[in-house]
């Protein structure tokens, strides 16, 4: 029998912490490293190191591709990079660590499947650190390193780094949502227990970073549980000359969560009605059955009015619909949120108006703690509040469902993204009071 190779997994990461704690240096330690980069962007690297790095590769300028950024040592923007090794592919995003540019990082940590948090382990545990880590806790972010940099810098001091380790596992606990949390000590300048291990840190026999990145479970971490489908594209090739394809309906999107078969009972919402899946089509021919995150078209045993927006679930766990919503958010517009506003609110691939019918709470980065009934939202607050949309929408909680669960808030008139959030659980789910078609 051939031998059938299995696709190489893919791990999305970002890194987070606060200024100058070596983000940049260490995704572009990671690069170099790993043997990852071109030739000529390592001819690139040794030509600008006379100009921005004192006659030494400055590896941040993998990432700090703009201007602004190498001018001023710090990162801006976010910055994707795409790299692999023999066990692995990965995309990584360098998020900004200025407090004006949360926002910032909550776009490039939106995706991650494992978020490094680095600490400059001079200047220890301060509020970014707490901010960024509550922000990958509020993602819904499985995995979290604590990269704990600079350790050069501190004599590679087991104390400094236990210190510092014992303070944040003091403040986890009340983010409840992380269940693997892995500590490394490093020097991304250096290289130390980035890609190889160290000679000069003796005391940590744990992996270096490059191995955690490598070997870490996220299999698991795929919803697999209920079937969601929202739908895209209702897919009729029309084609006089193909007779197979002449009457050819199907429906195309992402599968969001769970797996679907031939011959399971699905249900259309917000139609409500029950029927089965005919077919599975891909690029490469029919399956049997298709998982998350793959892109397929299905076809249904019904001619059902269904479209753009809908959505096809499955019948074990249903999930919720409602027009009147509470949500988490990070606000990202420079003007306030201020409470009846209207927005389009976009939600899996439909879009609907929306109104923001109260500002709940803000939360304090510093406690965690909610502040009731503030004046409004300010760029970069994280907050509650509650929203009324023009039609109902078919969702999951985004603790369950990270696809269902998640949504934007668009400026009318200006279509600028302002916020990015969070639904909070269904407070009831669909009623199976279905119209059902006797199969």
């Amino acid at each position: 029998m051939p031998h059938t190779q299995h696709p190489i997994e893919l791990l999305r990461f970002n890194t987070c912490g606060s200024v100058d704690d070596g983000k940049s240096t260490l995704i572009g330690r990671l690069l170099y490293d790993s043997k990852s980069l071109m030739e000529d962007q390592v001819e690139a690297l040794e030509k600008s190191a006379d100009i921005t790095g004192g006659g030494q590769i400055n590896l941040a300028n993998l990432t700090d591709g703009l201007r602004a950024e190498r001018e001023q040592g710090i990162t801006i923007d976010v910055a994707y990079r795409y790299f692999a090794t023999p066990k692995r592919k990965f995309i990584v995003a360098d998020t900004p660590g200025h407090v004006q540019y949360t926002r910032n990082m909550v776009t490039g940590a939106s995706t991650a499947n494992l978020s490094i948090v680095l600490v400059d382990a001079r200047q220890g545990v301060i509020e970014q650190t707490r901010r960024h880590t509550y922000i990958s806790a509020l993602l819904g972010i499985p995995h979290v390193v604590i990269a704990v940099n600079k350790m050069d810098l501190v004599d590679w001091s087991e104390a400094r780094f236990q210190e510092i380790r014992d303070e944040i596992e003091e403040f986890l606990p009340k983010f409840g949502t992380f269940h693997d949390v892995k500590f490394i000590p490093l020097s991304a300048l250096n290289g130390d227990n980035v890609v190889d291990p160290s000679t000069a840190c003796k005391w940590y026999q744990g992996p270096t970073l490059l191995d955690h990145l490598e070997t870490v479970h996220i299999a698991s971490d795929r919803n697999l549980g209920a079937f969601r489908f929202p739908v895209q594209w209702v897919n009729r090739p029309n084609n006089p000359t193909n007779k197979e394809l002449h009457d050819f309906r199907g429906l195309s999107g992402q599968i969001a969560s769970g797996v679907v078969r031939k011959g399971q009972e699905v249900v259309t919402l917000p139609g409500g009605i029950k029927t089965k899946v005919k077919d599975i089509w891909t690029y490469d021919g029919s399956l049997d059955e298709a998982f998350c995150p793959q892109s397929v078209t299905i076809c249904l045993e019904h001619d059902i009015d269904i479209s753009r927006g809908d959505m096809i679930v499955g019948l074990d766990r249903l999930p919720g619909r409602a027009v009147d919503l509470q949500a988490k958010i990070c606000w990202m517009n420079q003007r306030p949120l201020q409470g009846g506003k209207k927005f389009f609110l976009k939600h899996t691939t439909q879009t609907v108006q929306c109104v923001v019918s109260k500002i709940e709470s803000k939360i304090d980065l510093q406690t965690f703690e909610q502040e009731p009934d503030p004046a409004g939202l300010a760029m970069n607050d994280l907050g509650i509040i509650h929203l009324r949309t023009a039609k109902p929408l078919v969702f999951d909680g985004y603790e369950t469902n990270r696809q269902t669960g998640a949504f934007i808030l668009v400026e009318q008139g200006t279509n600028l993204t302002v916020a990015a959030g969070m639904l909070m659980p269904p407070t009831e789910a669909v009623k199976p009071e279905y119209a059902d078609f006797a199969i």
